[in-house]
């Protein structure tokens, strides 16, 4: 992450913007994503990121949603990989959405792209997939928010799979994410980032089980 005053997820960033182009390669798909200042990770996919990415499935269909998503990434790469899933990105950070909404343009890929505070950006909604790489530095109680709205915001038979670093507390939202799941497995401890896959939502309510 850059050093800046403000962090990634602030709503509204007031850092001088510095523009960036940086291309990346994901499973045979050449991609290029436009970036700024007042973003996470603007030189290059993070690791946490390229961990999640990885790990996912050859093809994903459905309903699927990148929470967080900052300037479009993990979104943007599974998109490309999976073209039939309906792809929805949000984010907190008004610049990181422009950006996320730009870079989908750039790279072919139809996306609806939403700038919301967590999970009220997609408020009722339901899905097959949830992708998250959660803001850390925002702490532990708006993480903890984003895994308890996922597990609010699945399918009955849909997937949480989010990446977190075991240094910034991957052990501890271990057994919160448990509390939250019936099944919760790691799928990867590469360099320390610890991607997670959750499965079975506790929080279903009787009419959608």
């Amino acid at each position: 992450m850059d050093d800046m005053a403000e962090h990634y997820f602030t709503e509204t960033p007031e850092s001088a913007h510095k523009p960036l182009r940086f291309r990346a390669d994901y499973r045979g798909h050449v991609l290029s994503f436009q970036t700024d200042s007042g973003v996470f990770s603007r030189t290059e996919i993070d690791k946490g990121s390229a961990a999640l990415l990885a790990m996912l499935p050859d093809n994903i269909s459905g309903n699927v949603l990148d929470m967080g998503c900052g300037y479009g990434a993990i979104g943007i790469c599974l998109k490309k990989r999976s073209p039939g899933c309906r792809l929805t990105m949000a984010d907190i950070n008004e610049r990181a959405a422009a950006l996320a909404r730009a870079n989908a343009e750039i790279n072919g890929v139809d996306a609806e792209v939403l700038q919301g505070d967590g999970f009220s950006a997609v408020a009722n909604r339901k899905f097959d997939w949830i992708v998250c790489n959660p803001p850390i530095r925002a702490g532990k109680q708006a993480v903890y928010g984003l895994f308890d709205g996922a597990a609010d915001a699945l399918k009955p038979r849909g997937v949480f799979l989010l990446v977190i670093r075991k240094r910034q507390g991957a052990p501890s939202a271990l057994v919160h994410l448990r509390e939250l799941f019936d099944t919760v497995d790691i799928l990867s401890r590469k360099s320390g980032f610890w991607v997670i896959r959750c499965e079975g939502s506790r929080k279903m309510t009787d009419g959608e089980a």
